[in-house]
């Protein structure tokens, strides 16, 4: 009898685990599929030293996943500078709760002094934050003054409190108007937040952005808080040695809060950046990029016009920028387009129609600035210029736009605040 052999069994391949290892930067890691489908991965080997791993571990915890290459050119330096703000913004704050305390009669320790301060900061600040609720439009437009604004009505409100023990019987109304300017700060600076975090935001990545920025903002306020105990033990215990840590720390504060702004890249249209974008334009014949303009943008006078673009003034009513007689005439020569110009003694005035673009807004600033330089050149009537500054403009505009949007503008929304605007 021939004996049945049994048939040997050999296994699928999909059955045995798959896994494989990964090198980079001195890390071995070894993945493999679970049974369930999962991904495991396991460290191997680490040759990295252990300043590096420190490092590396830093970045993973206060900074967005990918980074530098997910976020934009500024990122860096914007969190630095608000990594000190922050350090001096704590430590200040301390120190005037503390004064806050001796001015009203009591004699706190720096421990209570910190927790007090969380207390204190009610109160007037709801009808200072009402008040600052009704200016976001304007914070659209310019986010980067408005955050300034914010650190400098934040030290004053904490000034206040910082030399309220030197007239006690104004207690009460020094630590009102001080919480009063510290609601309007709260509320400008968290208006302006998201603007300014969307500026960095490069792989959709704005909620990594925005939850790293809280984590370092956190880390330096506790920071911060510890220095400010310490100083109120040691060089601050006089009143002479508060006024004089004080002043410093708040000039740390908004120096920080300045260069932060100069770091960040915006790349919405407003009537500042627009004018210089133009002017840019003209000089050169390139569009600038949003981080290369970042450093040219007038941080604390922003509506001032930029006389290489036209010298034009965005949001005044129609009836005052425009006399009645001039407006079918303006708007036989801008047949097809949202807006009007007017030239006046010291400047250009733009109205823009109730839907006009960042398309429209640069359309008219190049018409603006091609006729106040041909008015440098030529003595005809003004409806001529404006005529000849309008045709000049449609020559141009179509590779014009095309450097802007490249550049990385966005061009669909114009952000003027509240100013006017008008429809036919």
């Amino acid at each position: 009898m021939i004996k049945k052999e049994e048939p040997v069994m050999v296994k699928n391949p999909d059955d045995f685990p798959v896994y494989w290892f990964e090198t980079s930067d001195s890390v071995s890691r070894r993945f493999q599929f679970e049974s369930d489908g999962h991904l495991s991965m396991k460290v191997v080997d680490d040759a990295r030293p252990v300043p590096q791993k420190m490092v590396e571990s830093f970045l993973n915890k206060f900074f967005p996943f990918g980074y530098p290459y997910s976020v934009n050119e500024g990122y860096l330096r914007y969190t630095q500078f608000r990594a000190l703000q922050h350090l001096s913004s704590a430590a200040l704050s301390v120190l005037s709760t503390q004064s806050l305390l001796f001015a009203a009669g009591l004699r706190p320790t720096p421990a209570q002094a910190t927790v007090v301060s969380w207390i204190l900061k009610d109160g007037m600040q709801h009808a200072g934050k009402l008040i600052c609720s009704n200016l976001g439009a304007r914070m659209d437009s310019e986010p980067k003054l408005w955050r300034i604004l914010a650190d400098v009505l934040y030290d004053f409100g904490t000034g206040l409190e910082l030399v309220s023990p030197l007239c006690p019987h104004l207690f009460l109304e020094m630590a009102g108007l001080g919480n009063f300017a510290k609601g309007m700060a709260v509320v400008a600076a968290r208006a302006t937040r998201l603007p300014i975090y969307s500026s960095f935001a490069k792989e959709g990545n704005l909620s990594d952005i925005f939850a790293k920025g809280e984590a370092i903002s956190t880390l330096f306020n506790v920071a911060g808080i510890g220095v400010g105990i310490q100083l109120a033990s040691t060089v601050c215990s006089s009143m002479e040695g508060k006024l004089v840590a004080g002043s410093i720390l708040s000039a740390v504060h908004l120096y920080s809060v300045v260069e932060q702004m100069r770091g960040v890249p915006i790349n919405t249209l407003n009537p500042q950046r627009t004018a210089l974008i133009v002017s840019n334009f003209l000089k050169t014949g390139k569009v600038p990029s949003p981080p290369d303009l970042r450093f040219q943008e007038d941080l604390l006078f922003p509506e001032r016009p930029v006389q290489d673009a036209g010298n034009v003034k965005v949001g005044r009513a129609l009836h005052k920028a425009v006399k009645p007689s001039q407006v079918q005439k303006l708007k036989e020569v801008f047949v097809e387009e949202k807006f009007l110009l007017s030239q006046g003694k010291s400047w250009t005035d733009m109205v823009l129609e109730h839907d006009a673009t960042g398309e429209d807004a640069l359309r008219g600033w190049l018409v603006a600035a091609y006729a106040k330089s041909m008015r440098k050149s030529y003595n005809d009537p003004d409806d001529i210029i404006l005529q000849d500054a309008y045709d000049k403009m449609n020559d141009v505009f179509n590779p014009f736009l095309s450097q802007v949007q490249a550049k990385g503008w966005y061009t669909d929304r114009f952000l003027d605040g509240t100013g006017t605007r008008f429809a036919w």
